[in-house]
């Protein structure tokens, strides 16, 4: 039996997770919140939400971002307002599976309570090391952007070594730069020494940003704090890659006149392609691993 799906908002990268979706047996594809595309792009029904009847919905992929508290979607390709209402979740069907990148409480309580399986696609590892490599190719370009000096045999400090920080500190380490990683657990510090970088304890961070020219934080929590960034040289470049709002003290680092710069939703800005073949992967997996 042929199953309905539909992919509700979204931005550049979706374009090519529709691509790949399409070429799945057994799936029917409807968008919502793509208006702004020429039909031609796909070939697919463009519908409106309220069209749609929940119940008869299999499943449902949701923007990146998933919705605010109150169910509101932000659209890309579409002007028109999207919410997903707490009645709209009680029509959906017991065995529908919903995809976000961010999963809030709205859409927690919600798929909770009406026994909806929730996919939070950020929150797997193998998406989440995927998509370090556009976000560390991301960094490097904006590395390029933003310094008037190479990369190479400049000395790059990277705060956190969970899945993005490696591929950071790896690629970085790869183009010839001096890189330091600051992390807390003991075993992430061994790890660090043992791909012959140096390593830090966090709580030791200020104490190594004196000939720092490349600051670049990946932990999702004010890491970058005033005491840190009073012992930046004037010419540093902090790239936070970590989610909104970040982990550094911007207005401080504006006052004393350093560059800081909030990287956000790297690999669908620099790889959007790349980054659509990842997500449909893993969501094609999943689908066919319930059939």
């Amino acid at each position: 039996m042929e199953q309905l799906i539909a992919v509700i908002g979204g931005d550049a990268r979706y374009l090519e997770l529709i691509r790949q979706l399409q070429a799945l047996p057994g799936i029917s594809i409807v968008l919502i919140g793509f208006d702004k595309l020429d039909q031609s792009f796909t070939g697919l029904k463009q519908s409106d939400l309220s069209e749609i009847q929940p119940a008869d919905l299999d499943g449902l992929i949701l923007p990146i971002t998933g919705t605010d508290e109150s169910g509101n979607i932000e659209t890309v390709f579409s002007d028109q307002p999207l919410q997903l209402t707490k009645e709209w979740f009680k029509n959906l069907k017991k065995s529908a599976i919903m995809f976000t990148g961010i999963a809030n409480n709205f859409l927690k309580e919600q798929t909770e309570m009406n026994g909806i399986e929730l996919v939070p696609l950020l929150n797997r590892d193998d998406v989440a090391i995927y998509n370090s490599i556009p976000t560390a190719e991301g960094a490097i370009m904006m590395a390029i952007e933003h310094t008037d000096y190479t990369i190479h045999s400049s000395n790059v400090v990277v705060t956190g070594f969970g899945r993005v920080g490696h591929t950071i500190a790896n690629k970085f380490s790869s183009l010839g730069a001096n890189v330091s990683v600051a992390a807390k657990s003991l075993s992430d510090l061994a790890r660090i020494t043992e791909m012959n970088l140096q390593a830090i304890p966090i709580e030791q961070l200020p104490d190594h940003l004196d000939q720092c020219d490349l600051l670049i934080n990946t932990i999702p929590a004010l890491v970058i704090k005033r005491t840190a960034i009073e012992k930046l040289p004037a010419h540093t470049v902090i790239i936070d890659l970590a989610s909104n709002p970040g982990g550094t003290d911007f207005d401080f680092a504006e006052k004393r006149g350093i560059k800081a710069i909030l990287a956000k939703s790297l690999p669908g800005i620099v790889a959007p392609k790349t980054s659509g073949k990842i997500l449909a992967n893993v969501i094609t997996q999943v689908i066919e691993g319930r059939r």
